[in-house]
C-alpha cells in the first residue's frame, strides 16, 4: 500500500522548517505521535465513512508536515477505503506508525 520510494522519515525536510532546532523538532515529532494515536483510535471504531476519511486525512497531513512521507502516502492510499477494508488498512497504518516512531527515535 505504501510507496517504497517514500522515506519513513525525512529529517532534512523537518530541519528546513525548524531551522535545525532540536527542541522544536522533538516537540513537533511528539505532537505528530500524539495525533497518530488519536487518529488510530478513531480508525479502530469509526462511526461512519466520514470519520474514517477524516482520521486518515488528518494523519496524512500531520505526517507530511514532519516528513513522515511513507505514513502520509499510506494514509492517502487508505483514505478512500470501504468499510470491509478498514480493519486491514488500520493494521497497516498502525504498523507504519510504529516504524515511523522508531525512525523518529533515531533522528538524533
Amino acid at each position: 500500500m505504501e510507496n517504497p520510494a517514500s522515506p519513513l522519515f525525512d529529517a532534512a525536510h523537518l530541519a528546513r522548517y525548524t531551522g535545525g532546532d532540536a527542541a522544536l523538532r522533538d516537540e513537533l515529532l511528539s505532537l505528530m505521535c500524539d495525533q497518530a494515536q488519536r487518529c488510530l483510535a478513531i480508525m479502530a471504531a469509526p462511526a461512519d465513512a466520514t470519520a474514517w476519511q477524516a482520521a486518515c486525512h488528518t494523519l496524512k497531513g500531520a505526517a507530511r508536515g514532519v516528513g513522515a512521507f511513507a505514513l502520509a502516502d499510506l494514509c492517502d492510499a487508505v483514505e478512500a477505503a470501504t468499510e470491509p477494508a478498514w480493519p486491514g488498512a488500520r493494521l497497516e497504518v498502525e504498523r507504519c506508525v510504529r516504524e515511523t516512531e522508531l525512525a523518529f527515535a533515531q533522528a538524533d
